[in-house]
Formats: C-alpha cells, structure tokens, sequence
C-alpha cells in the first residue's frame, strides 16, 4: 500500500516562504517508475481539495494550478523517495492543509491520504 508522509508546515508571514516535503513508501514498482506521477494537494477551510502541482515522473515536467504558478516549484528526489513543494511568496490564500497523492486523483474517493500539512500564512 502506497503511503505518504507530509511535512514542513508552519506559521508564515505573507511574503514569506516554506518548503513543504513528502515521503512516499510503500510503491511496488519503486518510486523511480513512469507510472508514479506525484501531485500536492491543498484543502482549505470550508473548501473542497484541489490539487495544485503534479510533477512527472518520466520527465519531471511538471503542471501548477493558477493561483500557485510563479509562486511555486515542484521536485523530486528520486534517492530518498521524496517530492518536494518550495512556496514562495506566501500569501493568506494559501492557508490550508496540504497533501501529497497520486496526480490527478479522484480527491472524494482516494484512501490514501497522508495527515497533511498545516501551513498557516498570518501576520
């Protein structure tokens, strides 16, 4: 069973950044394979889960949402199974919780999602 460990979250002031790590274990075929395309997804509060960024994984192009494009960067680390999210330019829009899962996944009927992480941007 494929598992994903969010981490990095924090309290950020607008303008500021975090880089937002997750773990992914558990794949049969190795994280390295074509067929594991991670995305991040982000919930805020009373709204649904949207996903944000996917990155590939035969060549690590990567798609943002709008409301993160220019702000945000995706990347792997294929040794230590790890997608990463650099956020910069933080603003308290981007308050929520963010998530690690497959790319493009159905966010109502995933079970797989890891605990997330609380990123909170306040001055």
């Amino acid at each position: 069973q494929v598992r994903h460990l969010e981490s990095g979250g924090g309290l950020v002031q607008p303008g500021g950044s975090l880089r937002l790590s997750c773990a992914v274990s558990g794949l049969a075929s190795g994280f390295a394979s074509d067929y594991y395309h991670t995305g991040w997804f982000r919930q805020a509060p009373g709204k649904a889960r949207e996903q944000i960024s996917c990155i590939s994984s035969k060549d690590n192009s990567a798609y943002y949402s709008d409301s993160v494009k220019g702000r945000f960067t995706i990347s792997r680390d294929l040794a230590n199974n790890t997608v990463y999210l650099q956020m910069n330019s933080l603003k308290s829009e981007d308050t929520a919780v963010y998530y690690c899962a497959p790319c493009g996944v159905n966010v109502d009927a995933y079970h797989s999602w890891g605990p997330g992480t609380q990123v909170t941007v306040s001055s």
